[in-house]
C-alpha cells in the first residue's frame, strides 16, 4: 500500500511539473504568421529562431500561409481570438489595409538609423528587408530576353510569364504599380496587350517560382535578389534578372504587432531584433534580400545583380487609396 501510495505521489507531482512547464512554454511562445518562403526549413525561419529562443529563453512559433496578404486575412477572420502576436511579411503598400484593420500595436523600435530605397518611419510597421521587383529568366534558354515593358508585351506569341494575383499576393500588387507609373491612362491598354503571355497568375511568390523552375514559363516575377539563391546555394549562374531600362519598383517587408497579443514585451523585442545586426546577417542567404541597416554582411555574388538607378517606390497610404480601383481595372483588362 505504501509503495502504492508512493508511486501515486511520485506520479502526481511529476505531472504538477509538467503543467508548470507547459504553462511556462506558453506564456514565453510567440507566434509569428508569414509567408510559406520565410517559414520553410530553408528559409530564414529556422536560423532566427535558434538565435532569437537562445537570446531571450523563449519558444518561436512561425505559421507560414501561401502569402502575407493571406497571413492578413486569417488574422482578420480570427480577430482579437487570434494566436498570432506578430505578422511578418506585408510590404509599405499592403501594411495601409491591416492598419484598417484596428488589430495592430505600436511599436517601441528606433528606425532612424535605417539605409532603404525611400525612407519609411512607421508607428506599428517595422521595415526589415528589401529588394527589387523584376521578371527572372533561364539564360540557357532565353537568349535575348526583354528588357523593357514594351519589349516584354511584344515578345513572340509562344512566349510565356508566370505572375502573381496582387489580390492576394504583395509581388503581384507591385507589378501594378510599376505599370501604373509607367503606363497612366495606358494601363489597361498595356495589360490587355500583355495577356496572351501569361501563362497563370498563383496565388504566392512560391507557386509562380516553382512553376518556373519547372519549365513551365521563359520568365517569372519575382526579385533582382531572387538569382543570388542559385549563385550561391547552387553555384548556377545562368539564371538572371531582366534589366528593365525604364527603372524597378522596390519592396519594402515590414512587420508589426498584434494589439491582443498576450507577450507584448517579448513581440517588441523580436520587433527590434528585425533591425539589428544579427537578423542583418541572416537575411540575405535565407530571405535573398538587402538587410535595412548598413552591414558587411552581403556575400560577394550580390555585387554581381542587377542594382536598379532608378526605382520607384508609392507611399502606402496613396497606394491604398487606389488599389481596389487599380486591381479593378487589371482585372477587366485581362477579361477583354
Amino acid at each position: 500500500m505504501i509503495h502504492k501510495l508512493v508511486l501515486l505521489l511520485l506520479f502526481l507531482c511529476w505531472t504538477g511539473c509538467q503543467g508548470k512547464r507547459v504553462q511556462k512554454d506558453i506564456k514565453n511562445t510567440l507566434t509569428i504568421y508569414t509567408y510559406d518562403a520565410f517559414a520553410a526549413d530553408w528559409g530564414p525561419a529556422p536560423k532566427i529562431k535558434k538565435i532569437f529562443e537562445k537570446e531571450h529563453n523563449c519558444t518561436l512559433n512561425f505559421v507560414g500561409l501561401s502569402s502575407s496578404i493571406g497571413a492578413l486575412r486569417k488574422i482578420e477572420l480570427e480577430g482579437k481570438k487570434t494566436k498570432a502576436d506578430i505578422l511578418l511579411g506585408l510590404d509599405t503598400a499592403t501594411a495601409e489595409i491591416a492598419k484598417k484593420t484596428g488589430l495592430f500595436a505600436y511599436h517601441d523600435s528606433n528606425l532612424t538609423h535605417l539605409q532603404l530605397p525611400s525612407p519609411y518611419h512607421d508607428k506599428i510597421f517595422v521595415p526589415f528587408d528589401y529588394s527589387y521587383f523584376a521578371f527572372v529568366y533561364d539564360s540557357n534558354k532565353l537568349k535575348n530576353p526583354p528588357h523593357s515593358f514594351e519589349e516584354l508585351a511584344n515578345m513572340p506569341q509562344d512566349f510565356k510569364i508566370v505572375i502573381e494575383d496582387p489580390r492576394s499576393s504583395t509581388p503581384g500588387l507591385g507589378l501594378l504599380l510599376w505599370t501604373q507609373i509607367l503606363y497612366q491612362d495606358q494601363f489597361s491598354a498595356y495589360w490587355k496587350k500583355l495577356s496572351p503571355h501569361i501563362l497563370t497568375i498563383t496565388k504566392g511568390w512560391s507557386e509562380a517560382y516553382g512553376l518556373f523552375l519547372k519549365g513551365e514559363a521563359d520568365m517569372v516575377l519575382s526579385y533582382t535578389t531572387s538569382v543570388a539563391y542559385h549563385m550561391i546555394e547552387e553555384k548556377k549562374f545562368h539564371y538572371q534578372s531582366a534589366d528593365f531600362e525604364e527603372g524597378h519598383y522596390a519592396q519594402i517587408e515590414v512587420a508589426a504587432m498584434l494589439k491582443s497579443s498576450a507577450h507584448k514585451a517579448l513581440a517588441k523585442a523580436f520587433l527590434k531584433f528585425l533591425t539589428g545586426r544579427e537578423f542583418a546577417r541572416i537575411i540575405p542567404t535565407a530571405n535573398w534580400a538587402y538587410p535595412v541597416i548598413k552591414c558587411d554582411c552581403l556575400p560577394a555574388e550580390f555585387a554581381k545583380l542587377h542594382r536598379p538607378q532608378k526605382v520607384f517606390l508609392q507611399d502606402g497610404v496613396r497606394v491604398e487609396k487606389m488599389r481596389k480601383k487599380l486591381i479593378n481595372r487589371w482585372l477587366e483588362a485581362l477579361e477583354k
